[in-house]
């Protein structure tokens, strides 16, 4: 298993963390955090809830101020807040607020304003983001999918270098997080850097060049999501449809570790799935057969614990 800080970024470091530390009483919301993200990468930041993934993005983004440790971004401090930085960044918080009673194309021409950023340019920003046919729409009868887009949009309307984003897709629907994924992916094609917290493993797969795990202030584990797949030396599972083969004569077959019943179907462990996907189909018994490879998921698990916590 790859751990904190060994992975390396893609490009040219666009942001620098080391040893940050975040404290509220007797918690340690962060504890002692190091990585760098490379620019034009795309990182995220999973964990559970609680595990420090916000304050984490705040003391990146110079929101809050870090106990200790430093950050860097494009080359210059996070903290305190430097006029010369605010404009390179772009920042999309858990919770977004809005000016009251502006149509779409109103919010995002007002906070293209604040940049000095003309209307026509603020407006094309919806399409990017496919809210074209909602420019007329007031924010308070979007969508919520629709209301995350015209978020991202706000944040992205000064073209910025560096894009972060808190749990864009939580609360949304499943359409609504996969459209949300493809206009991520049109903005990373633009050449933007995007930091990205989440707790739904999935699109951390998807989505992110690497991907720090983080549980209880610290990162576990730093790399790609096909390198900490590997780095777990999972075991493939193999499963037959119920009364295909019997137990023993699974036992038998090569490459087969271990063979238990579950839901019906005979689950047959392997760490040689080609030997054992070569019997089966010599015997002819692929039809039903289902392979389950490691995924980011059991690395999240192994690493987090599988206990619930709200």
């Amino acid at each position: 298993m790859t751990t904190a800080g060994t992975g390396q970024a893609a490009a040219a470091a666009a942001i620098q963390v080391h040893e940050l530390s975040k404290t509220y009483g007797e918690l340690r919301a962060v504890d002692r955090v190091s990585f760098e993200v490379g620019e034009g990468e795309f990182f995220g930041i999973l964990g559970p809830n609680g595990a420090g993934k916000t304050t984490t993005l705040e003391m990146v983004e110079g929101i809050r101020q870090p106990d200790a440790g430093t950050v860097a971004v494009l080359g210059m401090p996070a903290w305190p807040r430097n006029p010369r930085l605010l404009p390179r960044i772009g920042v999309q918080l858990q919770a977004s607020s809005f000016f009251e009673r502006l149509t779409a194309r109103e919010q995002l021409v007002t906070f293209g304003a604040l940049y000095g950023v003309p209307a026509a340019r603020a407006e094309a920003f919806l399409d990017l983001v496919g809210l074209a046919e909602k420019a007329d729409t007031r924010e308070g009868l979007l969508s919520g999918g629709q209301r995350q887009r015209l978020s991202i949009a706000c944040a992205l309307v000064h073209d910025p270098d560096v894009l972060f984003l808190d749990e864009p897709t939580a609360s949304l629907d499943p359409q609504a997080r996969h459209n949300l994924w493809d206009v991520l992916r049109t903005i990373q094609r633009r050449g933007k850097t995007i930091v990205y917290t989440t707790h739904y493993i999935d699109e951390a797969e998807i989505l992110c060049d690497r991907v720090a795990i983080m549980d209880h202030g610290r990162i576990l584990a730093l790399d790609s999501p096909a390198a900490l797949v590997r780095g777990l030396d999972a075991p493939t599972r193999v499963s037959l449809p119920g009364g295909v083969l019997s137990a023993h004569l699974a036992e038998q077959l090569p490459g087969a570790d271990h063979v238990a019943t579950s839901e019906g179907e005979l689950v047959v462990t392997t760490r040689s799935p080609a030997q054992l996907i070569s019997a089966l189909a010599s015997a002819d018994l692929l039809d039903g057969v289902g392979v389950r490879t490691a995924t980011l998921e059991d690395v999240f698990l192994e690493l987090t614990g599988r206990e619930y916590r709200a």
